[in-house]
Order: C-alpha cells, then structure tokens, then sequence
C-alpha cells in the first residue's frame, strides 16, 4: 500500500505543460541555420573552384565551422530543455548576423549581392523577439552593413571573369531574392504557426482559471446553502415526528404513509446536505470510505434507483478486477448528475459502466435518450449550456467536467449510432487507487 495524498492536494495539476513556442522556434532557427551552412559551403566551393574567383577559403571554412559547432551545442541544449528564453534566441540572431558579416568581409563586402541577407535576420527578430531585441538587430545589421561598404576583402576578378562584376551582381541578385523569398515563406509561415499555439494555449489556461473560480463561487453559494438549509429541515424533521404520533394523523393510515413518505425525503435532502459539506471540507470526524470500484459503483446505482423507481439503470463491469479506491463524494456526486442528466434527456433506460487499462479507471453513462446536438458537442462543458431549455441548465455537465479534471482526468461525450448519448469519465488509477494498479 502506498501512502496517500490528501484530496485538495491530489486536485492540484502534477505539472503545467510547458510552453515549447520559444523552443520550437530555436529549433527552426537551426534548421535554417542548417540550410545557410550548407548554402555557404556550397557557394564558396563553387565560386572558388568552379568560377575561379579566388577567396580566401580557409578561413570562409572556419567561420563555416563555426557555426556548425554552435548549431550542435544549440542542439544538445534544445534537448534538454522544454522551453528557450527570449535572450536566448536574440543570442542566436545575433551570432547568425555576426556569421553572415564575417562571410560578407572576405568575399566583397557590400559588393556582395547576398548583404540583402540581412534582411532574413531583420524579419525573423521582427516575429520572434519584443521591441527592443528587434531594434538591435536592426541596428547591428545596419552597422555591419554600413562597415561592409568601407571594410572588406575585394574579390579577385581574373580571366574570363574580369570587367563582368555587374554582370555577376545582377546573378547574384537573382539567387539571393530567390532564397530570401522562399525562406521567408518557409519559415516565417512555421514560426507563425507556432506563436498562434503560444496563444491558443494561453487563452485556454485563462479559461480554465476563469472556470476554476466560477466553480469556487458556486462551491462558496453551495457550502452556505447548505448550512441555512440544515436548520428548517432539522425543524421539519421534528415536526413530522410529532405528526406520527398525533390521534389525528395516527387514525388515518394514508396519512401516516404520506408522513412516512415526508420524513424519507427530508432524510435524504439531509444526506445530500452532508455530501456537499463533506466535498467542501467542512463535515468533521467522517474519514473517507474505503472501498472497491465494483461496490463503489453499484452503491450508487442503488441509490439512485432509490430516489427514481421505475427507470432502468443496469451496471456493467466487464471481465477486469479493480483496485480498492477511496470513495471520493466528489466522484460520486459528478455519476449522480450524469445519471439525472440522462433521465431528464428522456431515456427510458440508462447503463451505468465501468472499465479500466494499466493507467486509466474509465466510469461510462450511457441512455436511449435524444443525444447532443452538434452545437451541444462543440460546447460540451461549458457553463449555461444546456439542451433543457432552461435557466441555469448545463451547470451539472460543466461541474462534472471541472471536478473530473482536477483529479487528473478527462470526460468526453459521443452520440451512439442508434441514439442515444455516451459520456465518459476517465480517471487516473494512480491519483483515485489505493494501491499501486497492476498492469494488464
């Protein structure tokens, strides 16, 4: 038996997942980085050998393997993380300026055609880092550019080639708008992409945490409620006793059956009392109960075929055995108002099943009633939502959604092909077993 957390501390997210933009955008940053290696290479060996334009090669290589070797640092440290700082990637800018000036210095300076590389940097900062990283690289790419047109190592022009440098700068020209061009649609697309994820998850983190307090509201309304309510039902409790033994009441058998039928309820909205004020903390002295799926389970079905005669509930368990779990009232609670759902969505039977992997405790509500429209799918969770057509309806989905969340898990709901609705619960064995499951 291993040693259990507290509920309220089994509630709370084991880890946020990281946001990776940062990190996927490093990682396009090496991946063109990659492609200028190679391109650099490439185009030195060519106008070197092929063109016979002589450069100086040795150290056009060094700066070349350079940057390799910062690419595969890059790598090793990409990793190892899961997220990269905005420093980082001005850093890694930055050096692909520094590189690319190195380059431009010993093969003409700003006679270079491919000094409109710059420009790749420029835009690249312009999506990826904040305002004043941006302007920079703005800054050092024009400062480079600026001692490009007065510092640099003049091409050596000879044979065939020399008096045609305008000719070869009109090529050169070409090649570079034609790599600007596709690098920019490569990847700026990517990083877009990216930043959009960046954003989509961050405005579902704000969703989550705009629910989370609308679901603290309502536990704060349904903690007081409870308390008021607890009084007048105590008064009632006394007041029908009393009944019972009145000559009034006691002569007349159908009078004592309704007292009795009186008494039974208010007992009941008492118990239902205790399971709110259990689930917000406040019932003293009641340890949790221990128990097994199956018992857990068909608890609830009993009860709940208590409180609706006449509506089939049948419970399904399948061929798996099932580890002892703590009977969270919470859990319980979020069965029951799947099942009221199903009942008042007009189904005349409901099966109430139960399943389980080596990871996962899957809890299904399955009826004959009319399904979710798509809209209702689209929306399943959300507060006010509801196919009832009534004020307050889709309360008891979204708290269901929320509370099964918080344990760690997951609710998904799907329309049978012949009718009907499905919603699914899956819990975490490892945060609702009491001991260690056993793989099958």
């Amino acid at each position: 038996m291993k040693a259990r957390l507290p509920i309220s501390a089994r509630w709370l997210p084991s880890q946020w997942p990281a946001d990776a933009a940062g990190r996927k955008n490093m990682a396009l940053l090496i991946q063109l980085r990659w492609i200028a290696i190679a391109g650099q290479v490439a185009t030195i060996l060519l106008v070197h050998f092929a063109m016979g334009i002589r450069l100086p090669i040795i150290s056009m290589l060094v700066v070349a393997c350079l940057a390799i070797g910062v690419n595969l640092g890059s790598l090793s440290v990409l990793r190892r993380r899961t997220d990269i700082s905005h420093a980082e990637l001005f850093v890694a800018l930055l050096f692909d300026v520094l590189a690319l000036t190195a380059q431009l210095y010993m093969s003409g300076g700003a006679t270079n055609p491919f000094v409109s590389l710059y420009l790749v940097q420029v835009a690249l900062g312009a999506v990826l880092l904040h305002r004043w990283s941006v302007w920079g690289i703005v800054a050092i790419s024009v400062l480079c550019t600026a001692l490009l047109t007065f510092f640099y190592r003049p091409l050596d022009l000879t044979g065939a080639l020399e008096g045609r440098l305008f000719d070869l700068h009109i090529v050169g020209t070409w090649i570079c708008f034609t790599m600007i061009a596709v690098l920019l649609v490569l990847f700026m697309t990517r990083i877009t992409r990216n930043l959009q994820d960046r954003e989509a998850y961050l405005a579902r983190l704000r969703q989550q945490a705009a629910e989370e307090e609308h679901i603290v509201r309502m536990g704060l309304l349904a903690s007081g409620a409870a308390h008021e309510l607890g009084t007048p039902l105590s008064q009632l409790a006394v007041v029908l006793g009393d009944w019972r033994h009145m000559p009034e009441v006691k002569d007349h058998p159908a009078l004592v059956e309704e007292v009795a039928e009186m008494q039974a309820a208010v007992i009941r909205c008492k118990t239902i009392l205790s399971g709110i004020l259990m689930s917000a903390g406040e019932a003293r002295g009641e340890a949790p109960q221990i128990t097994s799926v199956r018992d857990f389970v068909e608890a609830i079905a009993r009860d709940w075929r208590a409180a609706n005669p006449g509506m089939p509930l049948r419970c399904d368990f399948g061929p798996h055995d099932y580890p002892r779990i703590v009977a969270d009232p919470v859990i319980r609670q979020a069965i029951v108002n799947l099942l009221d759902n199903a009942r008042e969505a007009g189904a005349t039977y409901i099966d109430l099943l139960a399943g389980r992997d080596s990871q996962w405790l899957n809890i299904a509500v399955r009826d004959n009633g009319g399904g979710f429209s798509e809209d209702m799918l689209a929306d399943f969770g959300k507060p006010y939502r509801s196919s009832k057509g009534r004020q307050g309806g889709g309360l008891g989905l979204f708290l269901v959604v929320n509370v099964v969340r918080k344990l760690g898990g997951s609710v998904s709901a799907s329309n049978g092909a012949d009718g009907g609705a499905m919603i699914l619960l899956r819990l975490p064995l490892g945060n609702v077993a009491l001991e260690e499951p056993d793989d099958e």
